[in-house]
């Protein structure tokens, strides 16, 4: 591990988040599970519960029993487990770094029991909060200084396809594992909010450094699922120009049927296996469903319901999808584009162009080379 020795610790964050460069995150794996960084690993230096009593003793006895009952708790067989996780980590990542919340006494401690066991390995001065502080602060000057335009278009017009196909695109649906709309759960969890926002932050980090700043956005409601678009880009978006994008509606019930049925069941089995994925499949959608009962209206959501349902009794017998087409294209007609009709007399003067995909997307490239 010489390369490591010549490696000093670092504050350059703009480089460890351009670069993707490893990460060891020694908090506890409660503040991990809050949000961390893409290319970090939770490999704490202490458990929830031992993090617990040394807090608690901290505050009761001072720093020095705090430390002191620290080493008690994680020492003998429990450190050597944890150090050889760690060896291991900087082993096969020698360009990374490891780091705590402050860049200070779990970190030190952590890299001084890797010297001891012939390891140097630097840390991130600073740690998670100066590196999350520079990625909030990448929101904000990018939501300043970037111009964005906005893909719009009724449910089903394929406007991620069109993100797809640009080199200056930012797909927050991606960033937040969510499609977007009522049925837009996928069966992967949602990450939890400082994740969603330190992935963002990264991405616009990137494209800016490859010169990107004319960027092109998904038109988005404030919410994606859970994840909550960042105050300072949600207020830029709703001043951005958009394009409109077009398609017929059975090209977009048959694209939905795509989306939300055939692959969304195979996530859902990928995920948890043929049966029982098959199952969480059809709870998950009947269950999206009965989350807009109240826009519906009751007879309305009953009828829907009993359609939806024939369909995924067909689908888990035969493997038939075909049923499904017709509380989709109902659901379009019904509630959603009636929704879009309305939220686009609001937004009629912003749009500066009108098209189907491959003229979308070839407005769009021709607009970032102006």
């Amino acid at each position: 591990m010489s390369e490591h020795a010549s490696r000093p610790d670092s504050a350059d964050y703009r480089e460890i988040f351009l670069n993707d460069l490893p990460l060891i995150d020694t908090r506890a794996p409660v503040e991990f599970l809050k949000g961390s960084f893409p290319s970090a690993v939770n490999l704490p230096l202490m458990t929830d519960s031992e993090r617990q009593k040394v807090g608690t003793c901290y505050k009761q006895q001072g720093q020095q029993a705090a430390i002191a009952l620290g080493h008690q708790l994680v020492g003998g067989k429990v450190k050597e487990t944890r150090v050889a996780a760690w060896a291991e980590f900087a082993r096969t990542h020698p360009s990374g770094y490891l780091f705590c919340f402050r860049g200070g006494l779990r970190s030190q401690i952590s890299q001084q029991w890797l010297r001891d066991a012939g390891i140097p390995y630097p840390r991130i001065t600073g740690g998670y909060k100066a590196m999350r502080q520079f990625l909030l602060e990448e929101i904000e000057s990018a939501a300043r200084d970037c111009r964005f335009t906005l893909v719009g278009g009724m449910t089903g017009t394929g406007k991620t396809e069109v993100l797809a196909q640009l080199h200056n695109a930012i797909d927050l649906e991606g960033h937040a594992n969510h499609r977007g709309s009522s049925f837009g759960k996928k069966a992967s969890p949602q990450p939890p909010q400082i994740g969603f926002e330190n992935t963002l932050a990264i991405d616009l980090l990137k494209q800016r450094h490859r010169g990107n700043h004319r960027l092109v956005l998904e038109d988005e409601s404030r919410l994606i699922g859970r994840c909550s678009v960042p105050v300072s880009l949600y207020r830029a978006m709703q001043t951005s120009p958009l394009v409109w994008l077009e398609d017929s509606r059975e090209s977009r019930v048959t694209r939905i049927l795509k989306d939300y049925v055939i692959d969304l069941c195979a996530d859902f089995e990928n995920t948890f296996g043929r049966e029982i994925g098959r199952q969480k499949f059809a709870e998950a959608l009947r269950s999206n469903l009965a989350n807009i009962t109240r826009r519906l209206g009751g007879e309305r959501y009953r009828q829907l319901d009993a359609v939806m349902h024939a369909a995924l009794s067909r689908q888990l017998h035969d493997g038939s999808v075909d049923r499904h087409r017709e509380w989709i294209a109902t659901l379009l007609h019904d509630y959603y584009d009636p929704m879009y009709d309305y939220q686009l007399e609001k937004k009629d003067r912003r749009i500066l162009f009108r098209g189907n995909q491959q003229e979308v997307v070839a407005f769009l490239r021709e607009r970032c080379r102006i």
